[in-house]
């Protein structure tokens, strides 16, 4: 084993012990990217949050959540090698662990971004063959999405107050992807607070609520069309708008979703 040394995603040094064997993940979709790389004897430690692959993420132990880490248990695994994310963990997070550990922080704020972040995930561990699979899979399927022109669509992740999916998000990059425009693009913040007017003025054709990180039901469409009768209210599972080995899934969902 020898010393490597790296650039992450914010132009960060990483130097670590190549390849990693000890390996924390603190992000859900990076998690099920290192398993989907074959890394699953390599994985020691996750959060309650990385669920996917259902079969495989047991294996690993909870060290908190992507907000909320347990420093004494990731310290008892002994990782040679932790994974963050910017949007998903907090600089305070990365700032603490980077203290005794090597941090890798990704950043992924659209399709593109996705793509190398796989790329990356399959350099610094050694699995670039596996990677490079993987992203062959997600583009190929990804050739074949659907495509709505000029259908104004808010994502909406969050109710009490509503929140929704803004600019510079791997969401929005998607619902470009899928020829939608983004309604709430120009707001402030990467998920913006918004009212029922701003919904009421955002002159949609579509309003898409998410089943997670709110769980939403069918019983919220009937709540948003009182006061959004001529808008298409559509409930979406909001893992296939996580980016990793979810968008090979998220393909075929799309197609079968919005035929």
């Amino acid at each position: 084993m020898t010393k490597k040394l790296v650039m992450d995603h914010l132009h960060r040094s990483v130097e670590y012990s190549y390849p990693p064997k000890r390996i924390v993940s603190l992000a859900p979709g990076v998690t099920d990217t290192l398993y989907s790389l074959g890394l699953e004897m390599e994985m020691v430690g996750r959060t309650r949050y990385c669920i996917h692959p259902k079969n495989k993420v047991d294996l690993a132990m909870i060290v908190g959540g992507t907000k909320d880490i347990h420093l004494d248990k990731i310290r008892a695994l002994k990782p040679d090698l932790i994974f963050a994310e910017k949007e998903e963990n907090t600089k305070e997070i990365v700032e603490l662990l980077e203290k005794e550990f090597p941090v890798f922080v990704a950043e992924v704020d659209s399709v593109q971004t996705a793509f190398k972040m796989i790329k990356d995930l399959g350099e610094v561990t050694n699995r670039k063959l596996e990677a490079n699979h993987l992203l062959r899979t997600i583009q190929l399927g990804f050739k074949g999405l659907p495509s709505f022109q000029e259908k104004r669509v808010a994502y909406v992740i969050w109710r009490k107050p509503y929140m929704v999916a803004g600019n510079n998000t791997y969401i929005s990059s998607l619902l470009t992807l899928l020829g939608f425009e983004n309604a709430f693009s120009m707001y402030e913040g990467r998920y913006p607070i918004v009212t029922e007017e701003d919904f009421q003025h955002a002159k949609l054709d579509y309003l898409f609520l998410a089943t997670e990180p709110f769980p939403f039901k069918e019983k919220h469409i009937t709540e948003m069309s009182a006061f959004l009768p001529e808008v298409k209210t559509v409930i979406l599972d909001g893992e296939m708008f996580w980016y990793g080995p979810r968008m090979i899934e998220a393909a075929t969902y799309f197609n079968k979703i919005f035929e």
